[in-house]
C-alpha cells in the first residue's frame, strides 16, 4: 500500500457554465448507452484477433444503409474534429472504455467512426447521428487485452443527411493513433468539487460513475474541506477544514474515515488538539510512518502572528501536546524562507516542499517559489536542498508530488502566485534534481481552440503504482485544467514513461465519467477505500 498524495489547497468557487455553444465541446453524458449486439466473429484466438464485429454497428437513429452511404470517398478534409480520445494518448489497459466526442462543422449530422488495429481481423466501424459515442464494453475489454504497445488508428468522417440521402458527401475529419499500455492503473481518484457546496467525490479506476465521499458537514467543518489526501491504508482521508469564526476563516487539519466520517481509533485527544491549531493545512502521510506506534502526519503551520510557515510533524498517537513529544518542526537548515505544500516521500526519508518569500495562512505561495527537499530524519529535518530543474529563477514552482517509487517529482510551474494561476503548467523532474520535462498533456486538443499557458493546468498527483516492463517504467498522473468551454475546471489523466534517462509524455485523457457541469478541482490519486452506499 503506498502513501498519501498530499494535495495542494485552494478555496475557490467558480460559477458553472451553461451548455456549450454550437461547434464546441459536448461533455454532458448522453445517457446510458447500450452495448452493441454480440456480433463478434466465431473464430479461433488470434492474432488476428476477432474483438471487433465483422458487421458495422448502426446506432438507433442512423440509417440502415449508412455503410452504403459512406462508400463514397467524399472529401479529404472538412470532417469532424475528434475531441476525445485525443490523438497520441496512452491508455492504461484497464481504463474506462473510450468515449468518442466529435466536434462537427455546422450541418454535419451523420458520422462514421472507424478503429483499425493491424492485429484485429476487422475494423470496428460505427455509424451514429450523435457526436458522442462510447465503445462497447466487451469490445474495449478484448482490444485492451490483445492490442497493446501497438498503434490503434482512429478515423472519423461526417456527412450531411436529410433523412433519406446525403446532401453533402462524407468529409474526412481527425485521424491518427492512440496506444494501450502493457500495464494497468490502480487505486482511486478522489477530487474536490465546488459545485452545489464543497465536497469530496471519487471513483475507482475503471468506474463510469462517481460517488460522494465526504461533505464538509460530515467532516465537522462549518465552511468547507479541501487539501485532501489518503492515509497509506486507504481507510481515512486527511484534509484541511475551514471554519468561520467571527468573520475570520480558521484553517485546521483533520482526518476522517472514508466509510463513516469518524476519526481513527488511534487518534488521541492530544493529537486532535494539535491538529486543530489555527492556520494548519494540507496533511501528508507516508507508508513508512503508518504503523502502530508510528502514525505521523505532516502539515503546514503558521502560528499567529508569525509571518513564517513551517513544516511540522504530529504524532497522531501523542499522549502530550508538548513540542518534541507530540509535535515538532522539521528543521530546514539553510532555508530561511517560508515553506508550503510539503509532501512526504513514500519511503518516509524525505520531504519535498516549496520555499517562497511570501506564503499566506492558506498555504499559497504568492511570489517566486522553488522546490526543495529536506531529510525527515525522525522529524529532526536537516539540510534543505534546492531541486535542480525545479528551482529556476523568475518562475514559481510549486505543488510537488513524489511518484510511487520516489524517483520523480511532478510539480507546477507558472509566473505569479500559485493560487488558481492561468499560466500554470505541469512538469516532471527527477526527485534528486535534473532536467525538468514539460508534459504534452498541458496542450489542449486543437478542437477546443484554447492554448497553454492560459488554461490553469494544475494540481498534479501521481497514481499509487509505478510498473516496470523491460527497460520502461510506466507512471500515471492526474491533474485539473480549465481548457474546456467556460473555463470550468475538469479532471484529466496522462501517461509518463521513463526508459533510462529518457522521459516520454503523452496527451491528456479526459475523465468523461465526471459531471461536466461541475467545478472539479484538486484530484488525489491513491489507494482510497471508497465506500458505495
Amino acid at each position: 500500500m503506498r502513501t498519501m498524495k498530499q494535495l495542494a489547497c485552494v478555496v475557490v468557487v467558480v460559477a458553472a457554465c451553461g451548455p456549450p455553444s454550437s461547434g464546441t465541446r459536448t461533455d454532458a453524458p448522453s445517457g446510458p448507452q447500450v452495448d452493441a449486439p454480440a456480433a463478434i466473429d466465431a473464430a479461433p484466438a488470434g492474432p488476428p484477433w476477432h474483438d471487433f464485429p465483422a458487421a458495422p454497428i448502426i446506432e438507433p437513429g442512423a440509417p440502415a444503409d449508412a455503410p452504403d452511404l459512406f462508400t463514397d470517398p467524399g472529401t479529404a478534409s472538412g470532417g469532424p474534429c475528434l475531441l476525445e480520445p485525443q490523438i497520441g494518448a496512452l491508455f492504461p489497459n484497464n481504463w474506462v472504455r473510450p468515449r468518442f466526442n466529435l466536434v462537427p462543422p455546422a450541418g454535419q449530422n451523420l458520422f462514421e467512426i472507424r478503429v483499425h488495429a493491424d492485429d484485429e481481423a476487422n475494423d470496428l466501424v460505427a455509424y451514429t447521428t450523435s457526436p458522442l459515442w462510447t465503445m462497447p464494453t466487451t469490445v474495449w475489454a478484448g482490444l485492451a487485452a490483445h492490442v497493446v504497445d501497438q498503434p490503434i488508428t482512429l478515423t472519423v468522417r461526417g456527412a450531411v443527411w436529410n433523412g433519406t440521402v446525403l446532401t453533402l458527401p462524407p468529409a474526412l475529419g481527425t485521424t491518427g493513433p492512440i496506444t494501450i499500455a502493457p500495464v494497468a492503473a490502480t487505486g482511486a481518484i478522489v477530487y474536490w468539487t465546488t459545485s452545489n457546496g464543497t465536497s469530496l467525490k471519487g471513483f475507482d479506476v475503471g468506474e463510469e460513475v462517481v460517488h460522494p465521499v465526504m461533505t464538509a458537514t460530515q467532516a465537522g467543518a462549518t465552511e468547507c474541506i479541501g487539501c485532501h489526501s489518503s492515509t497509506p491504508d486507504g481507510k481515512f482521508v486527511g484534509f484541511s477544514a475551514y471554519d468561520l469564526a467571527s468573520g475570520d476563516r480558521n484553517r485546521r487539519a483533520d482526518l476522517r474515515s472514508t466509510a463513516t466520517a469518524t476519526s481513527p481509533a488511534f487518534l488521541t485527544p492530544a493529537a486532535v488538539n494539535l491538529l486543530a491549531r489555527v492556520d494548519q493545512n494540507a496533511p501528508s502521510f507516508s507508508a513508512a510512518h503508518w504503523t502502530a506506534g508510528d502514525h505521523i502526519a505532516l502539515t503546514m503551520y503558521r502560528p499567529r502572528p508569525s509571518a513564517t510557515t513551517d513544516i511540522v510533524w504530529t504524532n497522531l498517537e501523542a499522549t502530550a501536546e508538548t513540542q518534541g513529544v507530540g509535535w515538532g518542526i522539521v528543521a530546514r537548515t539553510g532555508d530561511t524562507r517560508s515553506a508550503a505544500s510539503a509532501t512526504f516521500s513514500n519511503d518516509g526519508t524525505r520531504v519535498a516542499y516549496v520555499s517562497a518569500p511570501n506564503v499566506d495562512q492558506s498555504g499559497t505561495a504568492h511570489d517566486e517559489g522553488d522546490l526543495y527537499t529536506v531529510p525527515y530524519a525522525s522529524g529532526a529535518g536537516g539540510t534543505a536542498t534546492p531541486v535542480a530543474g525545479a528551482s529556476a529563477a523568475g518562475t514559481n514552482e510549486y505543488y510537488p508530488d513524489f511518484s510511487a517509487d520516489d524517483r520523480l517529482l511532478a510539480f507546477n510551474r507558472a509566473t505569479g502566485g500559485s493560487y488558481d494561476n492561468a499560466t500554470a503548467e505541469v512538469f516532471v523532474v527527477p526527485s534528486t534534481g535534473g532536467t525538468a520535462t514539460r508534459l504534452l498533456a498541458n496542450t489542449p486538443n486543437a478542437c477546443l481552440g484554447t492554448a497553454s499557458p492560459g488554461v490553469t493546468n494544475s494540481w498534479p498527483k501521481w497514481s499509487p503504482q509505478a510498473t516496470t516492463v523491460g527497460t520502461r517504467t510506466f507512471y500515471w498522473l492526474t491533474f485539473s485544467s480549465r481548457r474546456g468551454p467556460g473555463g470550468v475546471p475538469q479532471l484529466y489523466v496522462t501517461g509518463v514513461v521513463t526508459d533510462g534517462a529518457t522521459v516520454t509524455t503523452y496527451p491528456a485523457i479526459y475523465l468523461w465519467n465526471q459531471p461536466a457541469a461541475e467545478n472539479n478541482h484538486t484530484p488525489a490519486w491513491d489507494d482510497f477505500d471508497i465506500v458505495v452506499n
